[in-house]
């Protein structure tokens, strides 16, 4: 049974702004530093797109982790979806949904949806130590994309 993990932030720029930023891998990789977090994109492009691929190397609850997903959903700027193609998770779905509650604010939502693998062990690893990690690590990455979107580091193109 997959473990869902949700968070909400309210950010006041324009969902395209914060939508361009969620898919910007320097953004990512910034907002994970403290993890070492580095991403390489498949085309070579800094920001994401439909299809696109990007694998990330990062050292997370005392090892190193590879995870490969790619964007399986692009609808510019209200929602998208990575899933991974490779990596330590039997299955990782992270849904990105963006609402406009104004002009100039936006409702982000992160919704992960994962599984372990190794069975009813992976399954209670998964409830009660990843499950958390990544929440925290959501939580991390949504503050540092407020901070830049808030802070006029972000440009819709």
């Amino acid at each position: 049974m997959p473990v869902v993990i949700e968070v909400v932030t309210v950010i006041d720029a324009p969902p395209a702004v914060v939508f361009d930023l969620e898919l910007d891998v320097d953004v990512h990789a910034a907002s994970l530093a403290g993890s070492g977090e580095t991403a390489t994109t498949s085309t070579g492009r800094r920001r994401l797109g439909p299809d696109d691929e990007v694998t990330f190397h990062a050292r997370h609850l005392g090892r190193s982790w590879r995870m490969t997903s790619r964007i399986t959903a692009h609808e510019r700027p209200h929602r998208f979806v990575d899933e991974q193609t490779r990596g330590p998770f039997r299955t990782l779905h992270h849904e990105h949904l963006f609402e406009a509650l104004t002009a100039q604010r936006t409702r982000m939502t992160d919704r992960m949806s994962i599984t372990a693998p190794a069975g009813p062990l992976g399954a209670a690893v998964a409830h009660l130590l990843l499950a958390p990690h990544l929440r925290r690590l959501l939580r991390e990455r949504a503050a540092h994309v407020k901070h830049a979107a808030e802070a006029g580091d972000g440009h819709p193109s």
